[in-house]
This record gives C-alpha cells, sequence and structure tokens, in this order.
C-alpha cells in the first residue's frame, strides 16, 4: 500500500509530528509509527540519481532505491549477482557478458532488459547520448575502459574494454553502477534526480527540500519484499541537534554517532552497531600554489599534528591513525611496512625554517559535516592549534557540507591551501585513481583538488588496475602508497570505524563494510 495513502489514516500524521519533534525530558520519549524507519542524515541530498552523485550520505537512500548488476555480498566487499544472475569473462580480461535476471521491472513498470543496461552506460559515458545532458557523471572515472556496450539479446548484454580492468566488478555494485530505468529519465530529463525510478525493494515518493526524503515498499519487487513500509531520511546537519532528536524519539536510526555521544546510548532502549571499512580521513594539501607546492612544507604539516591525540581525544578512539593514502581494510593491496609520521613539532618547525616558510598563512576549508567526516569542526580546530604551534598562520572557513563540495571538487587552487576530506571506497584503486593522478587534476574532469603530481605514481596506478594478477597488482599499489607518504600531498589523519545507532524497536539491521544503508531486510515494531 503507497506511502501516502495509509499513512493518511493517522500514520502519516504521527510520521510528521516526529519530524518536528522537541527535545523532550529523560525518559520521555516520543515514539515513531512503527512500520515506518525514520532515519537522520548528516546532510541533504546533492541528488537521487546514482551517476551523478559523489557522497555516501546520498548513497545510503540509492542502493535502496536501485540495484546493480553486481552487489556486495552482505558483510564483505565481495560481488555477486544482483541484476545479473550469471556473467562470463573472455580469457584476456576484456569483454564482461552478463545474463540478466528474468522478471524484473522499474517501478515505473517497465522491463529490465539489456537495452537498459546499455541506455544507462551509454548515457554515462557517450557524450553524443540523447540524455548525456542530464549529467553531469562526476564518477564516469569508474567505468572509462568501457569501449561500448552491446545488446546480445534482450536479456544478455556485453561490455567490451578498452584492456583488462580488475576492479569492473567491484565498479558495477558501487552505487554509481546503479541501473536506473530509461524510459523515467526520459521523461523528467535534467530532473530525474528528483523523481528517481530504479528496480530496488523501495520506490521512490517524494524529496521535500531540507525536511525528507520518503521512499515506500516497492510490492512488485522480485525478491523478498521489504520488511518496512516505508523509510523517512531526514536531513539533521549539526550533530548535536541529531543526538537529541534521536534520544527524544524523533528518528529511530542514525548514522555517523558523535564519539562524545555514544555513552548516551549505551543503555537498553538503543543498539549501537560497529564496523570497520574502507576509510581514510585527511587533509588536501594544495600542491601548486602557495606554502604546500613545497614538499617539506608539506611533509612539516603532516609531522606538526598530533593524530594520536585526534584519534584518542577528539574521536574517542574509534578509529586508528593513518599512515597513507590506502585504508588498512584493504588488506592484500595495504602497505604495512609504513609508518605513520610520527608527532614530532620540532622537525615540523626545521622543515619550515628550511623552506623559508615560518610564518606562513594558510586557509584552510572545514565543513559542518558530511558523509565519513566525523567531528570535523573539532577536528579542524585540534588541526588549526597544532600548526600554528609550529610556526603556521592558520585561517578556518567553514562550509555546509555540499557548498562544501562545491568549493573544493572544483580544486583549491586560488581559494585555500588546505581542505578536510575523507573519502569511504569499495577498491583500492579508487581514490588514488581519483585523487592523486595528474590526469584527475580538477580541470580533467577528477577529484586530485590539490593539484598533486608524480610520473611514477601516475605509472603505478595505470598498472595496476589493468593487472588481474591479485599479488603483482598488491606490490602495485604498495610502491604506490611509499611514495605518496614520502610526497605529502596529503595529511594522512585517520580510519575509522563507522557506527550507527537505533532504537531497540528496530530489528534485521546490519552496517556493511561497503559504508552503505541496506535496509531491506530491517523490521519496526
Amino acid at each position: 500500500m503507497p506511502f501516502l495513502n495509509w499513512t493518511r489514516r493517522g500514520l502519516l500524521m504521527a510520521a510528521t509530528a516526529a519530524l518536528t519533534l522537541p527535545v523532550l525530558a529523560p525518559g520521555a520519549q516520543a515514539q515513531t509509527p512503527p512500520g515506518v524507519l525514520i532515519v537522520g542524515q548528516i546532510a541533504e541530498p546533492k541528488s537521487l540519481d546514482p551517476a551523478a552523485d559523489t557522497a555516501v550520505n546520498d548513497f545510503r537512500i540509492l542502493v535502496n532505491l536501485y540495484e546493480g548488476l553486481t552487489r556486495y555480498k552482505s558483510g564483505t566487499l565481495e560481488v555477486e549477482p544482483a541484476l545479473a544472475e550469471s556473467w562470463t569473462i573472455s580469457d584476456d580480461g576484456t569483454e564482461y557478458t552478463f545474463k540478466l535476471r528474468p522478471g524484473v521491472t522499474f517501478h515505473d513498470g517497465t522491463p529490465l532488459n539489456a537495452e537498459a543496461v546499455k541506455f544507462n552506460f551509454d548515457r554515462m559515458l557517450d557524450e553524443a547520448h540523447p540524455y548525456h545532458d542530464t549529467g553531469p557523471f562526476p564518477l564516469a572515472f569508474f567505468f572509462g575502459s568501457v569501449d561500448k556496450t552491446e545488446v546480445v539479446d534482450d536479456m544478455t548484454v556485453k561490455f567490451t574494454l578498452s584492456a583488462p580492468y580488475a576492479p569492473f566488478l567491484s565498479n558495477l555494485a558501487y552505487p554509481t553502477g546503479l541501473i536506473v530505468s530509461p524510459e523515467a529519465v526520459k521523461k523528467d530529463g535534467k530532473d530525474f534526480g528528483r523523481a528517481p525510478v530504479g528496480t530496488g525493494p523501495f520506490k521512490f515518493v517524494e524529496w521535500k527540500s531540507n525536511e525528507r526524503v520518503v521512499i515506500d515498499k516497492y510490492e512488485d519487487y522480485w525478491g523478498d519484499k521489504a520488511g518496512l513500509q516505508a523509510v523517512v531520511f531526514r536531513p539533521i546537519t549539526d550533530a548535536n541537534t541529531r543526538v537529541a532528536e534521536m534520544l527524544a524519539g524523533g528518528i529511530d536510526m542514525m548514522v555517523e554517532v558523535p564519539p562524545t555521544s555514544i555513552g548516551e546510548f549505551r543503555t537498553d532502549a538503543y543498539q549501537i552497531f560497529e564496523e570497520a571499512g574502507p576509510h581514510v580521513w585527511f587533509l588536501i594539501l594544495n600542491a601548486k600554489d602557495g606554502p604546500f607546492a613545497d614538499k617539506k612544507v608539506r611533509q612539516a604539516a603532516n609531522y606538526a599534528i598530533n593524530k594520536s591525540a585526534i584519534v584518542n581525544d577528539v574521536l574517542e578512539g574509534t578509529a586508528t591513525v593513518a599512515a597513507g593514502p590506502t585504508p588498512p581494510a584493504f588488506g592484500w593491496a595495504y602497505n604495512d611496512s609504513l609508518e605513520p609520521y610520527p608527532y614530532d613539532p620540532e622537525k615540523a618547525r626545521a622543515l619550515l625554517k628550511e623552506a623559508g616558510a615560518e610564518g606562513a598563512k594558510l586557509t584552510f576549508f572545514v565543513t559542518e559535516g558530511g558523509s565519513g567526516m566525523l567531528d570535523p569542526i573539532p577536528m579542524g580546530t585540534a588541526i588549526q592549534a597544532d600548526l600554528e604551534a609550529v610556526g603556521f598562520d592558520v585561517e578556518i572557513q567553514t562550509y555546509e557540507w555540499n557548498t562544501f563540495l562545491g568549493e573544493v571538487n572544483p580544486g583549491l587552487s586560488g581559494k585555500a591551501d588546505m581542505a578536510e576530506m575523507a573519502w569511504m571506497t569499495n577498491d583500492p584503486d579508487t581514490l588514488p585513481y581519483l585523487a592523486l593522478r595528474t590526469e584527475a587534476w580538477p580541470d580533467k574532469g577528477g577529484f586530485n583538488s590539490g593539484y598533486y603530481s608524480n610520473p611514477e605514481v601516475d605509472k603505478l596506478l595505470d598498472a595496476a588496475r589493468t593487472e588481474t594478477d591479485q599479488a603483482k597488482r598488491a606490490k602495485l599499489y604498495q610502491q604506490m602508497q611509499t611514495i605518496v607518504q614520502d610526497d605529502a600531498p596529503w595529511v594522512f589523519v585517520a580510519n575509522w570505524k563507522q557506527n550507527a545507532v537505533a532504537t531497540d524497536r528496530v530489528e534485521n539491521f546490519e552496517l556493511q563494510p561497503s559504508f552503505l544503508l541496506e535496509l531491506k531486510d530491517v523490521t519496526k515494531n
């Protein structure tokens, strides 16, 4: 039964009231409607078009509306069949042929078939495609190796790659690879991201800006039906307000709980979830112009910041100090011989003196909150103090999350010297390929916002993504990590263990290493 219909019998009034609950006195908790999960999100989504999104905050909604050809097996980053029930790979690793699952329909009633899959990838990759202008497609890099997508028959689709590409199946499971309804794109054009249509266990109902996104159980879903009647995603950008709403009963679940607030939920009324995953929190340094164009100054910043104090005192032990650009969760590709930059303010001062950068002025972009950003304002303040203690002069500029991305993603050159950033990725290729290569500079369409460039790193990354032998591929990534750590294009701060909290009325929920929020099996009494 559609969300807006059955809620007219009383549940809509209850759910709407829950959206504006005042903070109640301790013990006086409100009740949200049964069967309706209200989730406190960290920000307003940018779009509900998977090809247009980059933030995990948005992905947490998308994975409940859409599906890809593959998906991550629960509890892992291993891929398994989803909309494709099987596939074959050519001996040379350049042809992937997928047999689609029969009987799947989009939420608008149109069928999933090979033409629909081809439409999705052509739309993203072919500039001449009639619906390419519904972009932008910032993570089209994920499928840059696709030369062509062909319809073999109604339920069979083939991808031909320009070269072997090891992360291909994993990238198909990532939200950028989620399949949208071609007919809905044709109908709504550039507005498709406000009226999404997929094949997932939930379908879109409404998006009221800065208030809520509502999704409803899709009764014609091809697999096991969702356990909830509806989910309401509420953007609550202030972490303290999110915590207060959780304690008051205005929301049933929240992700990215501030470390200082976890203790408030250690009661029988709540469940706390934790899950390690491939996350790295870092500072992008402007390597193109300003003080950080000098490697010695970038290294000085790494020595100046007391990352252990940040991890233990600001983050309350919910993270570990990062040693480089690759999270240790990618065990097979992680270079465990690297040690984090130690806290050594004297060495930092010496490097600054050697570089002639004593007293250098820095503009530092900080966000109020965003996906994977932990406690960005307290962390930014601590970082500012450590940098000033060794002789930098640091000015913080703070932005709301989506505004922050709009300032940082186009590049720091001419605007700032450093910026906070966090990435949660699906493959060791993703973050360095999109954010450390020379060809990933913002003016070339990538996310290398600090304009870092090292030809040897470029060569290693290009070789690693086409290497199908995992042991050889691991060595290439490990060499890359050694070079990048020494070049210090970032300050490597922390690897986080994600968390979430839910009331005791929520059942069958699990956090995933992918950091996605999969809610199909969740129920709420």
